[in-house]
């Protein structure tokens, strides 16, 4: 289903790739606002450049931050603090993340790298009762749903990126640079997925093509 003109779509696309911005970052504020003022330890996957684990920090006993990238974790690690309680280490979450429990985990455009139903059953075993799991992910659009909200972020998008470059004459680094993948699950598929391995889930469709999922385990 296309919703918008394909010359308007090329055009946007062109103007997105002039003026770039980083999509999951914008989600970092509405992450902490699900979160409460002090907590132990926290787990970061899929860290990037080190932003989220960073804002984590400034709330947490301590903060372990993983990613495959050796690359960026060293960025993440030369732009980090010293005195800061974040432990960056470079770990593919698919093959298991540094031992818990945590009491907040959180998970950028990361699960649709991985098998989703493990991936998730395994954070939900790292997650210390009463901890709470962060979700920011992408999905395959499907609905009509979906093409609908796409077709309100792609001139939201642009707007965004227009309003962030302003002055800008160095490009922003990137916070991830893990090779683009398309998702293979639909938010449906997603949503079913979820609720099987974690009851009570709450999940919804954002803007920028991104979708959330926010669980807190039993105390």
């Amino acid at each position: 289903m296309t919703t918008l003109p394909h010359r308007v779509l090329r055009a946007l696309d062109r103007f997105n790739a002039a003026h770039p911005w980083d999509h999951n970052a914008h989600y970092h504020r509405w992450i902490l606002r699900q979160l409460p003022r002090r907590f132990g330890r926290a787990l970061d996957v899929g860290c990037g450049s080190g932003d989220l684990a960073r804002l984590l920090a400034r709330r947490a006993d301590e903060v372990e931050a993983i990613d495959s990238d050796p690359a960026i974790v060293a960025r993440a690690r030369e732009a980090t603090p010293a005195a800061a309680p974040v432990n960056f280490t470079v770990a593919d979450a698919s093959a298991g993340t540094p031992a818990g429990p945590y009491d907040v985990i959180t998970c950028v455009a990361v699960l649709h790298h991985l098998p989703f139903t493990e991936a998730v059953t395994h954070l939900r075993r790292q997650l210390a009762p009463g901890g709470t799991l962060i979700v920011v992910g992408c999905a395959r659009e499907q609905t009509v749903g979906d093409h609908l909200l796409a077709a309100v972020a792609a001139p939201l998008n642009a707007a965004v990126g227009w309003y962030r470059s302003r002055g800008r004459t160095v490009p922003r680094p990137r916070s991830m640079t893990a090779v683009t993948r398309q998702p293979e699950m639909s938010f449906p598929e997603i949503v079913r997925e979820a609720r099987s391995v974690l009851p009570g889930a709450r999940l919804r469709r954002r803007l920028f093509w991104r979708y959330t999922l926010v669980w807190r385990a039993d105390a």
